[in-house]
């Protein structure tokens, strides 16, 4: 099923109606869709890379409004949608554990999840499970986001076809050792 969506999403890239196809997987996959934007971004930036700042846009602005979706299912829904989504991600175990330490470190799980594969609707639905304060929830959510989606067009832009095999295999893992980068200076500086 899953490959099934994948190739359905590749497909809507040539779809006359792409740009609202990006905007509702955008939207989905930041509560429930299991296939990221990126997917559809990529061959849509390829096709017309003079419309990759707006393809970034409409990812950027669906992904947050999807994810203030997944904080409400969180705070609203948790037991009965929010609950059910995470156990079949195989995160239901660990989500009484991670409660606890969610809110303490919660403006860099949203950054991380928001930049890096790490399923992003986990975290906005763990956001409002454990109230996060919205606010900071949307913040944070529009920066990773922003740096995700932004990234990935502008790499397109100016690269073109040559880097969609960076992207799609390694920029998961650069975008991670940035983020534990950033984290690990903060630290330091806090702390030494």
């Amino acid at each position: 099923m899953l490959r099934a969506l994948y190739d359905w999403t590749i497909r809507m890239a040539d779809h006359p109606r792409a740009l609202w196809v990006l905007a509702a997987v955008s939207f989905a996959e930041s509560s429930v869709f299991p296939i990221p934007p990126d997917v559809l971004m990529i061959p849509m930036i390829l096709a017309r890379p003079s419309r990759a700042w707006l393809i970034a846009l409409v990812a950027l602005v669906s992904s947050v409004l999807g994810g203030v979706l997944g904080y409400a299912i969180g705070a609203f829904a948790y037991e009965s949608i929010g609950q059910p989504i995470l156990a079949a991600l195989g995160k239901g175990e660990a989500m009484e554990a991670f409660n606890t330490r969610f809110n303490d470190f919660g403006f860099w799980a949203v950054l991380t999840a928001g930049v890096t594969p790490f399923p992003y609707k986990v975290i906005t639905i763990m956001s409002g499970w454990t109230a996060m304060p919205l606010g900071t929830f949307i913040a944070t959510s529009i920066l990773a986001r922003a740096l995700r989606f932004f990234l990935v067009a502008g790499l397109l832009w100016k690269f073109g076809a040559p880097i969609r095999d960076f992207i799609e295999r390694r920029l998961g893992l650069l975008t991670i050792v940035f983020v534990v980068l950033l984290f690990g200076g903060f630290y330091l500086t806090r702390y030494l």
